[in-house]
């Protein structure tokens, strides 16, 4: 992301200012700062969800904003986006983390093999058959990883993934994720800071969003 900037219609400041950066793989990267630092805005514009009203966003080398349709479609697969308060499709827990497997033309049944192999990792078993009206806050953020992890991405981006979490299962999560960094997966994680990260997630980079501008990194 170069020279990135964004206003929200209607409104009267920028959200993002000046923001030059870019995310690798094998790597945890950590974007801390307070409300309205421009975390989540900054993770929809790495998501390719936001088009920042200035600035380039590249993918290996390419303008996404300049591609066409279905070359867009094929990068953002790519690339996944955790939401602090994920969106869920009705149904069970079982048809959300196959969703993105069928999506890519997996048959039935081997996508939900492949989504019962995430869901054991994530101790969600118990939860397959399950309606996802009836899951709490907590569950629904760990069925939206596993939905995530499910899809394979090359790079992860979690908002307050920690958020609703209970000390184990934010072990859990993090064990989980140092796995995928390991295997090259970049993952990117907006928290208040690096207290909120539990035990043994180590980040590699740390950069500190305030008023909507990079005010500092380390790492």
């Amino acid at each position: 992301m170069r020279d990135i900037w964004y206003c929200y219609p209607g409104a009267s400041s920028w959200a993002l200012k000046e923001v030059s950066i870019e995310l690798g793989s094998g790597e945890i990267m950590l974007v801390a700062g307070h409300n309205g630092s421009g975390k989540t805005t900054l993770l929809k514009i790495a998501g390719l969800i936001y088009r920042p009203t200035r600035g380039e966003v590249s993918v290996d080398g390419c303008d996404f904003w300049m591609l066409e349709e279905a070359e867009k479609i094929m990068v953002r697969r790519r690339i996944t986006y955790i939401h602090e308060e994920p969106v869920l499709m009705r149904g069970s827990v079982l048809e959300n983390i196959m969703y993105p497997l069928r999506i890519r033309g997996l048959g039935r049944e081997d996508a939900a093999m492949k989504a019962k192999t995430i869901m054991r990792e994530l101790e969600l078993m118990d939860l397959a058959d399950k309606s996802t009206k009836e899951l709490s806050a907590g569950q629904s953020q760990l069925v939206a990883i596993a939905r995530a992890l499910a899809a394979e991405p090359e790079l992860i981006l979690l908002d307050e993934p920690f958020a609703h979490l209970d000390s184990w299962k934010s072990g859990l999560i993090a064990q989980v994720l140092q796995a995928r960094r390991r295997n090259g997966v970049g993952i990117v994680i907006a928290s208040h800071g690096r207290g909120e990260l539990p035990e043994g997630l180590e980040p590699d980079r740390i950069i500190i969003l305030e008023d909507g501008r990079i005010r500092g990194m380390k790492g």
